[in-house]
């Protein structure tokens, strides 16, 4: 039987075209997989479900094109899932070298924070850029997209699970109740907010002197209502925490039955330079609020305190100090006479995410290229997340009885280097040292801010005592009577109006019997006049 010629030359076009498309498609992987046109070789960490969708998107996309799976378990090692071979931990430098892969995703929301951080310890040393995904529950429709890849956060390098919250604490003083937030645009005073809403208060009054702050935790307490279907009632006062007589007016107008006293001065170089200024917003601000809670009725009185209080070194701290011990003061007093406020604080270190925090600003110099700058390399630090702190904040405010000093457990403290090396690692580069000539980012010690500490302290002393809920503690510790602390007041209140910077510096250590000043006087004005006079009594002699 013949063949027509057509045939064979039907035969030999395809086979052409077949060749040449092939080499075409081959030379366009090999392109993407050189991360040429802008196109990421990654390995996705997690052969389950999510990183099987993980994959699916990812290949729908023009950003990632992944080539390998890593995973763990056993039974899946080996085997090519969703057509991407799946290889187990231990092959991944080896798997590096042959795919060039820049970026390792970890698709694993199910994990633990604990488990999490496990696995990004073994990841450190590849010093390649490793994204993880959210938890499962913050996935919308519990399917994983592109854009839930996120960068490492410190959260994840922390390994701190979240405890359940207590749902009767952390409702006992809001349900029903009209709540009072001060500062509540800050970043705890606005995540105080966000959690306090949820307990669906009967009112809730926000209290805050900067107008976009206060415009902007407003809106977002609406949405969020928006989304949620509450109608609570939102009110929004402008204005200072000195202001005693509208506190009043506004705790009694409003018939406030809880405050939570957020508003500080808190930037420790920032209050070094401006102590008067500290001492009124933190001091004589909380003794205004605290007042105005007492002539209005209020039940419970929170006042949101820091680690820095502790032994002070720095004017901040010291201010912190002074505003617990008057509150313990009232306290005593309250529980002589008819008023029944219930005054307790909340004492914590270092929160993630708030305005000053070290983490956005490696990430930004690190992004930059360097040079990363660090106080002192041996300086630790006590870290917490905003919502988790905020959590504890309401929880412990509802065990109050009056005068107790709250402790949160903040696990253990971190040394900031190690931090920033850790978060260059994660991003795929090297720290630049002796040992490693070959890295890119510098770290630069710059020496101690004004009044920094090398580490922070949660207590003063040793007589401490657990509570219903397992990370927060109560401590017991040195008071002032009432007749002596309004005594020191007093005296602090004149030598703050006559800016006579001795006076109250010698009244705050009077005052906070632990505060030991680690710099000389830096307020700038106070500074700037005795230069003049030194300045003036050379040209004398």
């Amino acid at each position: 039987m013949g063949y027509s010629r057509a045939v064979f030359g039907i035969y030999w076009v395809s086979a052409i075209l077949y060749v040449t498309a092939s080499r075409f498609l081959a030379r366009g992987y090999l392109l993407r997989l050189s991360g040429v046109g802008g196109v990421v070789p990654v390995a996705i960490y997690g052969a389950g479900q999510a990183g099987t969708q993980l994959a699916s998107a990812l290949r729908a996309g023009n950003e990632y094109l992944p080539v390998a799976f890593i995973d763990d378990k056993k039974e899946l090692q080996r085997a090519t899932i969703a057509g991407i071979k799946v290889f187990p931990a231990d092959d991944l430098p080896n798997l590096i070298a042959r795919f060039g892969f820049k970026e390792i995703l970890l698709a694993m929301p199910s994990l633990s924070k604990v488990q999490q951080k496990h696995i990004l310890d073994l990841l450190e040393p590849l010093k390649v850029k490793i994204k993880v995904t959210p938890p499962i529950k913050s996935l919308i429709n519990g399917e994983l997209r592109v854009q839930d890849i996120r960068e490492v956060e410190i959260e994840d390098l922390l390994g701190r699970d979240p405890v359940e919250p207590n749902p009767e604490l952390i409702s006992a003083c809001i349900v029903n109740k009209s709540v009072l937030v001060t500062g509540a645009g800050g970043s705890i005073g606005s995540e105080l907010c966000r959690q306090i809403i949820k307990q669906r208060p009967s009112r809730l009054i926000l209290l805050e002197m900067s107008e976009f702050g206060l415009y902007a935790i407003e809106q977002e307490l609406s949405e969020l209502q928006r989304s949620l279907g509450l109608s609570i009632e939102l009110l929004p006062f402008l204005g200072s925490v000195l202001e005693t007589e509208k506190c009043t007016r506004i705790m009694r107008t409003f018939s406030v039955e809880t405050v939570y006293h957020a508003a500080a001065y808190k930037h420790v170089p920032l209050v070094e330079h401006n102590p008067i200024e500290g001492i009124r917003n933190n001091v004589f601000g909380t003794l205004s609020v605290a007042k105005a809670a007492i002539a209005a009725g209020v039940k419970s009185f929170v006042l949101i305190s820091t680690d820095k209080a502790v032994r002070p070194t720095n004017v901040m701290g010291s201010t912190k100090r002074f505003a617990e011990l008057i509150l313990q003061a009232f306290s005593r007093v309250q529980a002589k006479g008819a008023a029944k406020t219930r005054f307790c604080m909340v004492r914590f270190g270092n929160v993630l995410g708030s305005s000053g925090s070290v983490v956005p600003l490696f990430r930004k110099q690190i992004m930059a290229g360097g040079p990363i700058t660090l106080t002192h390399p041996e300086i630790t630090r006590y870290f917490m997340t905003i919502p988790e702190a905020a959590q504890l904040v309401l929880q412990a405010g509802a065990m109050g009885q009056g005068g107790d000093v709250f402790v949160l457990d903040m696990g253990d403290p971190v040394k900031i280097i190690d931090l920033a090396k850790r978060m260059v690692h994660l991003s795929g580069l090297e720290v630049l040292s002796d040992l490693t000539p070959e890295g890119t980012i510098e770290i630069n010690h710059v020496g101690l801010r004004p009044g920094e500490k090398l580490y922070e302290e949660l207590l003063i002393g040793e007589n401490v005592e657990g509570t219903e809920h397992p990370l927060i503690l109560r401590a017991q510790e040195v008071e002032i009577p009432w007749l002596v602390l309004e005594g020191l007041l007093i005296k602090l209140e004149d030598a703050c109006g006559r800016f006579a910077y001795e006076e109250v510096r010698a009244l705050l250590v009077q005052t906070v019997a632990e505060y030991t000043p680690q710099c000389g006087i830096e307020d700038f004005i106070w500074r700037a006049k005795k230069q003049s006079i030194d300045a003036a009594d050379g040209m004398l002699h």
